[in-house]
């Protein structure tokens, strides 16, 4: 019990914090580039562990999944580092909590799942929440808002990695949280640098200046994966995604801390407010 609080406890602050830096490292440097090297970096340091593990005996369908898992994330995790280049740390963190809004409209459409009068009461409290958020931009909480460049971008890194954390679990069943770790860094590294072709970037060595950034991100972005693979092979995943909430609050306080982002008061109160309604969703 006590290593799963800790575990919780690691993913809630590890991903905001990893969000900082990834937001530092972008302000000279492409997105692409952040993504990639973060994987490729954390590869790297996989393939000394990876020698004692019989890879021969894991199943097709482990194969299949892993790779489909590090597809969604790599495209996911770029799109978010850009919408973080661009946007407001305050305002995008907090978006994340429509990603249970989004698991109901996909349950609706695939599933014809007919949302309860709780799940709804859930959507109108994150749609609320987020207008306290949204109004803060100087577009209001308006169409022209949700088709700003961070904020469709952010979506996009949502519903990729919500789709991921599906696959992820299936892994983790199918191997183990470190096995599941070492094929989501090899899947997003290759896939990072398949986008930088793909979008044709040149592949610039790290500057010495962004080597201990880069460094932070990649152990805050280890220790959020490894325990979030902990906590999904002992926890009900809806359970453990109505906790990860939790980071919203956090990307709050280092928007205002290290980007000295304002209209905080206002940003809290829509953010606890989105939390309530996810967890409504979640756990209904």
């Amino acid at each position: 019990m006590i290593n799963l609080i800790l575990a919780l406890g690691a993913r809630i602050f590890s991903n905001p914090l990893a969000n900082v830096y990834q937001k530092k490292i972008c302000e000279k440097n492409s997105s692409l580039i952040c993504n990639f090297y973060t994987y490729f970096i954390l590869g790297l340091l996989c393939i000394p562990f990876a020698l004692n593990i019989n890879w021969i005996n894991l199943p097709k369908e482990f194969w299949i999944f892993a790779l489909s898992a590090g597809l969604l994330c790599s495209v996911g995790n770029a799109c978010l580092i850009k919408a973080l280049q661009i946007g407001e740390l305050s305002v995008l963190g907090p978006i994340n909590s429509y990603k249970s809004v989004v698991g109901m409209i996909i349950a609706i459409i695939v599933l014809h799942e007919i949302p309860s009068i709780l799940g709804i009461l859930g959507v109108a409290l994150i749609i609320w929440g987020s207008w306290f958020i949204f109004e803060t931009q100087k577009e209001g909480f308006s169409l022209k808002l949700l088709m700003r460049k961070d904020i469709l971008l952010r979506f996009a890194a949502l519903i990729l990695m919500g789709i991921e954390a599906v696959f992820l679990k299936k892994v983790i069943l199918l191997s183990s949280p470190v096995i599941s770790f070492m094929l989501w860094c090899w899947a997003g590294a290759f896939f990072g640098l398949l986008l930088i072709f793909l979008f044709k970037k040149p592949l610039k060595i790290i500057s010495k200046q962004y080597i201990s950034k880069f460094a932070i991100v990649c152990s805050m972005l280890a220790t959020m994966q490894l325990s979030t693979n902990y906590v999904f092979k002992y926890m009900n995943v809806g359970y453990a995604l109505a906790l990860f909430q939790l980071s919203t609050l956090v990307n709050l306080w280092f928007g205002y801390k290290f980007f000295h982002e304002t209209d905080m008061k206002q940003k809290i109160i829509g953010t606890i407010i989105m939390i309530f309604g996810s967890v409504i969703i979640i756990l209904n």
